[in-house]
């Protein structure tokens, strides 16, 4: 319908009613920027519920859903509230350098959504081919200060500024930097091209990529002095 608000998110995998769940986002859009309500089950009340935008409590990769509610809950549906007069998103990432790959001389949704999925096709891995759940970890926000010292010592670092004056750093380049891109232990590993992402090959136990987490989480405090997040639930 030529409807705007979510071409960014192109290509992320997983369904609608997960997007919620930890409030979805990449190159400069979360779920919440377009969210309008939800209706949930509760699984022991066996009764419906509609949940509002500030009913979600929606943080960064965070919601009621995936911690204050876990588990009492099913997403049965989502109502998002797009736009039939798109603005458009593409400072963040490499947007801007693949739309001019692409010899676009005129901004629409459609060129943005597929220059995001070219963008993710180049780095990230099918889940259909190699086992993986997206972004391990969080993009770490420090306070400007501490970013600017980093800034001081590793002059390539990556931080995007937000509005209460925190700096959001890429944790994959954080992750990148102490060795990790590319590592593999037996199945267990960190992908080749973006160290976000932790891959299981085929055989990893559930353990065996938590224990890769925390060596990952541990290098990259005594590196940076920055406390990675995981972004996953941990069953």
């Amino acid at each position: 319908n030529n409807w705007a608000g979510i071409e960014n998110l192109s290509l992320i995998p997983g369904c609608t009613g997960a997007s919620p769940m930890q409030n979805i986002g990449a190159y400069g859009v979360e779920i919440k920027d377009v969210f309008h309500e939800l209706t949930a089950f509760h699984l022991l009340e066996k009764e419906n519920y509609l949940f509002k935008l500030k009913d979600c409590e929606f943080g960064y990769r965070e919601s009621v859903f995936k911690r204050k509610y876990k588990d009492q809950f099913v997403i049965l549906d989502v109502t998002y509230r797009l736009s039939k007069k798109p603005v458009f998103n593409t400072s963040y990432g490499a947007i801007e350098e693949e739309l001019s790959k692409m010899s676009v001389t005129e901004l629409s949704i459609k060129a943005i959504s597929q220059a995001v999925i070219n963008i993710r096709s180049s780095k990230l891995p099918d889940p259909k081919q190699i086992g993986n759940a997206g972004s391990f970890f969080k993009n770490p926000l420090v306070e400007k200060k501490k970013f600017l010292q980093l800034k001081k010592q590793f002059e390539k670092l990556v931080g995007y500024e937000n509005a209460d004056g925190t700096v959001k750093l890429a944790a994959g380049w954080l992750i990148e930097q102490c060795g990790w891109k590319g590592f593999r232990n037996g199945d267990a590993g960190v992908h080749a091209k973006q160290a976000l992402v932790l891959v299981n090959y085929g055989n990893a136990a559930g353990q065996e990529i938590y224990e890769l987490s925390e060596q990952v989480v541990r290098s990259v405090f005594d590196k940076f002095g920055v406390k990675l997040e995981r972004e996953v639930n941990i069953l």
